[in-house]
């Protein structure tokens, strides 16, 4: 019957559909979306072009990493997984991936008041860890001030049960395994070198007057 023989094509094209979205899903459900951190413009100690500059930097990050999703969706329903091409972009992407999370991090632990709750469960830790919160904030500014570019990261690591600064180089090489971030600074020379040249030690004193502590402090409270 013509009735019957439409339905068999519907269904056929339905099928094929199907298909061949299960095959790009990768490449539709990859897509990363870039935040607006626009509210930190007229942040005390960052200008304005200092911000805008940084924004768009990071928003490099974002697109290069769906691209390189893309590209590596797409070498994987080819099945061309023992190839340079494949080998290299996947190596790649962690660079640009961290670049990217690295960045959110670290802009939205910005915006604050840069004072801690003394009462907070991770003030507390602090103390506990390394003595006084004055020690464990010598330390993360003498990491901060570590000739090299790269990050600065206050780890919760959950193995041992204690907080640790580590230096980050670049954005894939020196994180440490299991552990998660808490507090994040970037010592990358675009995060400073517009408003303060080579004096990094101002930035980072920048930086800690604008540190958001409840946003640092959740991230802790989550873990624990």
């Amino acid at each position: 019957m013509p009735g019957d023989n439409m339905k068999r094509l519907f269904f056929a094209m339905l099928i094929t559909i199907i298909m061949v979205l299960s095959h790009t899903a990768p490449l539709l459900q990859a897509e990363e979306m870039a935040k607006d951190y626009s509210g930190l413009i007229g942040m005390a100690g960052f200008s304005d072009t200092l911000l805008a500059n940084h924004f768009k930097l990071y928003q490099g990050y974002v697109k290069n990493t769906n691209t390189l999703k893309d590209k590596i969706s797409l070498l994987s329903n080819e099945k061309k997984y023992n190839t340079p091409e494949y080998a290299e972009l996947k190596r790649r992407l962690a660079w640009e991936f961290n670049g990217m999370l690295l960045h959110e991090y670290y802009f939205e632990n910005l915006g604050g008041t840069g004072v801690i709750n003394a009462k907070s469960r991770l003030y507390k830790k602090i103390v506990e860890n390394f003595g006084s919160f004055d020690n464990w904030k010598q330390d993360f500014i003498a990491t901060g001030l570590i000739r090299g570019i790269g990050w600065v990261v206050l780890y919760w690591e959950p193995a041992r049960q204690r907080l640790a600064n580590y230096w980050i180089n670049e954005h894939d090489t020196g994180h440490i395994t299991g552990a998660s971030p808490i507090l994040v600074m970037d010592v990358f020379e675009h995060a400073y070198m517009t408003d303060y040249q080579l004096e990094k030690a101002k930035y980072i004193e920048a930086f800690f007057g604008n540190i958001n502590w409840k946003v640092v402090q959740d991230r802790f409270d989550i873990l624990i």
